[in-house]
């Protein structure tokens, strides 16, 4: 049974016109034109960034948020923290965000409740994981232990009873993380799609994208399929494409980036005493005041405030 697009009702930011954002992710997500390209986002500046540069939609990403917050991706961040910068990324970019929400911090009831909350922030969509609480990074270590099929499936049974089609649901299996196999990967996602998930994210540890285009083949379309190609980065994109899936997520090179350029500026300036060399290599601060609107207050200053 091939997929087809659902509709979904209204969770734009305030005074946002036109479909939703969950209407606008659905949609790009079971379209079958092209690649939908989703940007890691972990902050309202980082998706400011990503919209200038065109995506269509962001990837509000655990492992970056929770880094920017000084915590492990390792549950450590509460959800109601990590829920405070995702309504920061949908405010500032006013794009269609994915939410990874880890496990949903829990059992069934803590992934409901963040679905929901994230529902009043504005997100567009909550991918779900099939990890044990508390998760661990799917690239460090090599124990993942997986949760039960059965109660994975509540959780997620759950969260779709919850917040119907406000939200897109993406169930994650972390299968091939934990070297379960091909087999599993796809037993695991048709349970996913009987409860409800409206697209699975298929994850892989490995150098080359030989798993998930095994494991998309394999699925014939059933659901989208989505993937994360952080390991497997020299796989050109036309692959993807000839395999069908869906949606390719850049999970965390934003804040990856952020890491170099700013350890390279504080390396400098300790060693050279002065800013005067590394001006010429970053923003000028006229550019952050670009990004985050500076010209709508002035504007707004002068409508509001009489100013001559």
């Amino acid at each position: 049974m091939q997929y087809q697009p659902k509709s979904a009702v209204a969770n734009r930011p305030e005074g946002r016109a036109g479909p939703s954002l969950a209407q606008e992710l659905r949609v790009e997500i079971c379209s079958k034109s092209d690649l939908l390209f989703l940007m890691e986002a972990h902050d309202a500046l980082s998706s400011a960034i990503a919209k200038r540069a065109g995506f269509k939609g962001l990837w509000a990403s655990g492992l970056s948020i929770a880094s920017c917050l000084g915590y492990r991706d390792a549950n450590e961040a509460s959800w109601s923290q990590f829920v405070d910068v995702v309504e920061r990324i949908v405010d500032s970019s006013e794009l269609p965000v994915l939410v990874d929400g880890d496990g949903g911090f829990g059992n069934f009831n803590n992934a409901r409740l963040v679905a929901r909350k994230l529902r009043q922030r504005g997100a567009a969509g909550i991918a779900l994981e099939d990890s044990c609480f508390p998760k661990i990074n799917s690239f460090v270590g090599d124990r993942h232990s997986l949760a039960d099929i059965d109660e994975f499936s509540g959780r997620l049974r759950a969260v779709k009873d919850t917040v119907a089609d406000d939200l897109v649901l993406v169930a994650r299996t972390e299968a091939l993380i934990a070297g379960r196999g091909l087999d599993e990967a796809l037993s695991r996602a048709s349970a996913y799609a009987a409860a409800g998930a409206d697209a699975i994210l298929i994850h892989s540890r490995k150098s080359t994208a030989e798993e998930v285009i095994s494991f998309a083949t394999a699925w014939q379309n059933r659901l989208p399929v989505v993937i994360v190609p952080t390991k497997y980065y020299r796989t050109p994109v036309s692959a993807y494409r000839d395999a069908g899936i869906s949606t390719v997520i850049w999970a965390n090179h934003s804040v990856r980036a952020a890491i170099l350029a700013m350890r390279q500026v504080c390396d400098r300036i300790i060693a050279e005493e002065s800013i005067a060399g590394v001006e010429p290599n970053i923003a000028a601060i006229d550019e952050l005041f670009e990004l985050l609107r500076y010209d709508e207050l002035a504007h707004a200053e002068t409508r509001y405030l009489n100013l001559p």
